[in-house]
């Protein structure tokens, strides 16, 4: 297992006020909102989640990047774990000559409003349980989704992304470093189960038989 970055340049590309967060409205209240995964998570305001969650190309260098790193082939074989509207699976079709790409997420509402070209390869589910085969994919990818699971949650979600992965495998969690970024963590989030350091993310995983490589995004 190894620390391999591919997104933490465009995580800091939006600027956020964290203490505003807190204070313009019900924080509480807002995470009861965000939590559901619906409508006002992707495409309401803005403290709901996303404040619309809308296509612009921003994960076509992240697709290149993990493309080149794990030297995935056309016609290679890729899922997203948590893919929202399937924006990076979209690029990956653009990057890998003849990619088969399958995407499962929580949110029907998401899965409802994904980019068309890859809406019929996405379905609804839940990362404890995939619905495929044993060692189906070349490629998994799970980008900032597992840090939303509870702690009992983790260890099979962990493990089934072992289980139909065959080849490369990589997870990005919500992490922080220090007393500073996790407090802005806090502040910030809506959705997070599982808090830890990137030292704690490292060990559970190992503990879990992880085997592929892991990213964290911190909120400085």
């Amino acid at each position: 297992m190894a620390y391999v970055d591919f997104i933490m340049r465009l995580h800091q590309s939006t600027k956020r006020d964290y203490i505003q967060r807190v204070k313009s409205h019900d924080k509480a209240a807002c995470a009861e909102v965000a939590i559901q995964y619906g409508k006002d998570y992707w495409d309401g305001d803005r403290r709901f989640g996303y404040g619309g969650y809308r296509y612009d190309g921003r994960w076509r260098p992240v697709a290149e990047a993990m493309t080149k790193h794990y030297g995935l082939k056309p016609g290679a074989r890729i899922l997203d774990v948590g893919c929202g509207k399937g924006f990076l699976l979209y690029e990956f079709t653009q990057v890998v000559p003849g990619a088969v790409v399958s995407g499962i997420d929580l949110s029907p509402y998401a899965v409802a409003n994904a980019k068309e070209e890859v809406k019929p390869f996405l379905s609804v589910g839940n990362a404890v349980k995939l619905p495929f085969p044993d060692k189906t994919f070349d490629f998994v990818v799970s980008v900032t989704t597992f840090h939303n699971l509870y702690n009992f949650e983790l260890k099979p979600a962990v493990q089934e992304v072992e289980r139909v992965g065959r080849r490369g495998k990589h997870i990005i969690v919500e992490s922080y470093r220090n007393e500073r970024e996790k407090a802005n963590l806090l502040y910030w989030q809506l959705t997070c189960r599982a808090f830890h350091t990137p030292k704690e993310w490292e060990w559970l995983l190992a503990e879990f038989g992880y085997t592929g490589d892991y990213s964290y995004i911190v909120f400085e």
